[in-house]
C-alpha cells in the first residue's frame, strides 16, 4: 500500500472522527435543551434558569422545587432515559441483522413485553412495579424463544427477522384474545398501557432503568467494533479476530435488555426504536452507525414527540400516539424505498 494511499486512509478517517464527534455533540446539546423545555412548560411555566437550579438543587424554593422535581422531572427523565434505551436497541438490531425494518417493534420482543403485562393486568390485577416485571419479563422470553428458533448452525439475520415477524403476529394475536376477556376497567388500563406513554412511570419502574442505563449504553458502545464487523458478514468477521456468535449474542442481549427495560416503564412507544437509527446515520453522513449518536436521536424525538402529545395537542394524549402519527408514514416510505433498492432481504 503506497504513502498517499495511506494519507488518503488517515484524512477519511479523521474526517470522519470529527464529524461524528461533531454530530453527537449538537445531538447530546439538543437533547440538554429539551430536557429542560419539557420541565419549562405547562400550566405553571418556569424559566431555563429556575429548572436548572431546581434540579440541580443549587437553591431551595419550594414551590418551585415541587412543580419541577415532584411532577415534571420523573416525565422529562423517562423521556429521557427510554429514548436514550429504544434509540440504541433500534440501531443495534439494524446493524447487526442488516435491515433498516429490524427493529424491536416489528420483531417480536415489544410483542412479548406488551402480552405478558397485559396478562398480568387482565388475569392477575398487576399495577404499577408488577406490571413492569411482567414486561420485562416478557420481552427476555421472546427474544430467547426467537433466538433459540432462528438458530441453525448460527443465527442468521433474515431468519431472525422472519421469525420475530411470525412470533409478533402470534403474540398479538394473544393479546386480542386476552383483551377479549378483560372487564371494561382492566381493557381500559391494559388499552392505556399498550398506547405507550412516558408519564405512566412510576418513580420506582423508572429508576430501575436509571440504574440499568449507565451500565447497558456503554457496554453497547463497547460492543460497537464487534458490530461493526459482523455487518462485514461472519467470514470476514473471524478473519478479523471476532467470536461471531459470542458477539452475536452479546450485542443481541443488550439491545433487548434496553428495549425490555424501555417498554417496561413506558410501554410500547411504536417507531422511535425504528425511527432513530437512520435519521442518526443521515446526520452522521460517512461516520455512519454511532450507537451513542442513534441513543441521543431517540431521545430528542421522544422528548419532541411528548412536548407535542402534552402541549400542541386540543387535549393531552399519550405520546405513543403522536410517534405512531409520525412512524406510520415514514414506515410506508422506508418500505418503498427499500423495496426500489431491493434492500433488506
Amino acid at each position: 500500500m503506497s504513502v498517499a494511499t495511506l494519507d488518503t486512509l488517515r484524512v477519511t478517517r479523521r474526517r470522519r472522527s470529527v464529524r461524528s464527534v461533531t454530530v453527537t455533540t449538537i445531538l447530546a446539546l439538543l437533547v440538554a435543551a429539551l430536557f429542560v423545555l419539557t420541565m419549562m412548560v405547562g400550566s405553571f411555566r418556569l424559566t431555563a434558569a429556575q429548572v436548572i437550579v431546581s434540579v440541580l438543587h443549587l437553591e431551595p424554593n419550594p414551590g418551585i422545587d415541587f412543580v419541577v422535581r415532584g411532577l415534571r422531572l420523573p416525565t422529562a427523565g423517562a423521556g429521557l432515559a427510554v429514548g436514550l434505551a429504544l434509540g440504541a436497541s433500534g440501531t443495534v438490531f439494524q446493524q447487526l441483522l442488516r435491515n433498516p425494518l429490524a427493529s424491536p417493534d416489528f420483531v417480536g420482543v415489544t410483542s412479548g413485553a406488551s402480552l405478558a403485562a397485559v396478562g398480568g393486568i387482565v388475569f392477575l390485577q398487576a399495577a404499577g412495579l408488577a406490571v413492569c416485571a411482567y414486561a420485562l419479563g416478557g420481552a427476555l422470553i421472546a427474544a430467547l424463544l426467537m433466538y433459540v428458533l432462528a438458530w441453525r448452525d448460527g443465527v442468521s439475520g433474515y431468519r431472525f427477522i422472519l421469525i420475530g415477524i411470525g412470533v409478533a403476529a402470534f403474540f398479538d394475536g394473544l393479546i386480542g384474545y386476552v383483551l377479549s376477556r378483560a372487564r371494561l376497567t382492566e381493557a381500559r388500563q391494559a388499552m392505556h398501557w399498550l398506547t405507550g406513554s412516558v408519564g405512566q412511570a412510576s418513580e420506582s419502574e423508572l429508576r430501575i432503568l436509571l440504574y440499568a442505563l449507565p451500565v447497558l449504553l456503554p457496554v453497547a458502545v463497547l460492543l460497537q467494533r464487534h458490530l461493526r464487523a459482523l455487518e462485514l458478514g461472519d467470514d470476514t468477521a473471524r478473519a478479523l479476530g471476532t467470536r461471531t456468535e459470542l458477539s452475536r449474542a452479546a450485542l443481541l442481549g443488550t439491545a433487548v435488555l434496553l428495549v425490555a427495560l424501555a417498554v417496561a416503564v413506558a410501554g410500547p412507544i411504536v417507531f422511535v426504536a425504528l425511527v432513530a437509527g437512520p435519521v442518526a446515520n443521515r446526520l452522521l453522513g460517512p461516520a455512519t452507525g454511532g450507537i451513542a449518536a442513534a441513543a441521543l436521536t431517540g431521545a430528542a424525538l421522544l422528548l419532541t414527540a411528548d412536548l407535542v402529545a402534552v402541549h400542541l395537542m386540543p387535549s393531552p394524549l399519550p405520546t405513543g400516539v403522536v410517534t405512531g402519527a409520525v412512524g406510520a408514514p415514514y414506515l410506508l416510505w422506508l418500505l418503498a424505498t427499500t423495496n426500489r433498492r431491493g434492500a433488506g432481504g
